[in-house]
């Protein structure tokens, strides 16, 4: 009986020992994390005894047993694939919460407006997430924007500028593929009743001019207004940026625009050729998107660079011969009449263009 007696205490005390250890592995932080921290990949459908021993592999919990058995209590809360970032000691509890909420190692990437793929394909580059060719590659392919541009090359335009979050190995097509989903998103906030359809690639390509023209969100409509009324006349639209782009296409944009580049043959030189460019020359705002839906209504013809970071309008030639002159005077300093103020909703205000004719 005596033997008994001492054997159940011995008992008693192992098992008050394990659950002791158990309970001190999941509430007490473990690791010794370097200064580089540790990433650890969970792959789909693995299982919780799986992801456990991972963890425990990679030094993240003390005790394998105690993080599966934590996380068979919660039984309706599913351990998320992905990639981890840990970067000092947290308890086993922290990790299952940081798995079961899919917290997955991120880091932003920002698309600024108006670049190009060549540009967005450089950065990523530059931020060692893919190389640039990759996702040049990964560019090309329209699959996902057929509906709305059926006669496209590339992604180009369709790339929406925002910052992204992005997994430490997302590849080229994932890129792509969250850019162009986030397009989309802006364009139902933009024009929630409008049915994308191949329509829709005039108004992202007039968008694309709009956003390389002017840096000033007030003056896009009134820009988009000018090469509307353009269009609308047969008149040339004489788009610096167009011709830029075609220039940085194969290597040839030297960063000034001269003589000779305005007679570069190429259907995106819109010196040479009517109408718009046959595609975007960049991925263009929310705002630039908007002004392309939806022009300024006014007689405007043409605009020039003020030299303080807006345009002079101008409905005729002569008026704006006047208004280069204008330009000419402000950049050497001297005396010129001030600009008359206008009103973003009934007249035009844009960009850098000196001899729109």
């Amino acid at each position: 009986m005596r033997f008994l007696s001492i054997l159940l205490l011995i008992v008693l005390f192992a098992a008050a020992a394990v659950a002791g250890y158990l309970w001190f592995s999941i509430e007490k932080p473990f690791g010794r994390i370097t200064a580089e921290g540790v990433f650890v990949d969970v792959p789909h459908g693995a299982s919780q005894k799986a992801i456990s021993h991972l963890l425990k592999k990679n030094g993240i919990i003390r005790s394998a047993l105690a993080f599966e058995i934590y996380a068979r209590r919660h039984p309706k809360r599913t351990l998320e694939a992905g990639e981890y970032f840990f970067d000092h000691p947290v308890t086993g509890k922290e990790v299952f919460w940081k798995l079961a909420n899919g917290e997955v190692y991120q880091q932003p990437f920002k698309v600024k407006e108006g670049e190009t793929i060549i540009d967005i394909a450089r950065n990523l580059q530059d931020a060692h997430y893919v190389p640039a060719d990759e996702f040049l590659k990964a560019a090309r392919d329209v699959t996902e924007v057929l509906d709305l541009a059926p006669t496209a090359k590339t992604l180009e335009g369709f790339l929406f500028p925002a910052t992204y979050n992005l997994p430490r190995k997302a590849t080229p097509t994932e890129l792509t593929t969250m850019m162009v989903h986030k397009f989309r998103e802006a364009l139902r906030d933009l024009a929630p009743d409008r049915v994308p359809d191949a329509s829709l690639l005039p108004v992202v390509t007039l968008a694309s001019l709009v956003e390389r023209e002017t840096p000033k969100p007030e003056e896009r409509p009134l820009v988009a207004g000018v090469f509307t009324n353009r269009l609308q006349k047969g008149m040339l639209l004489q788009c610096d940026p167009t011709v830029i782009y075609a220039l940085d296409a194969v290597g040839k944009y030297q960063g000034t625009l001269t003589l000779k580049d305005l007679k570069y043959d190429s259907p995106y030189n819109t010196y040479l050729f009517a109408g718009l460019p046959p595609g975007p020359i960049g991925n263009p705002s929310a705002e630039s998107l908007k002004a392309a839906l939806h022009p300024a209504q006014t007689d405007y013809l043409y605009f020039v660079a003020n030299a303080q970071g807006g345009h002079f309008f101008a409905v005729t030639l002569a008026e704006h011969n006047q208004n280069v002159l204008k330009y000419h005077q402000l950049l050497k300093h001297e005396p010129a009449e001030s600009p008359v103020a206008v009103s973003a909703s009934s007249q035009p205000s844009a960009s850098a263009h000196k001899g729109k004719q």
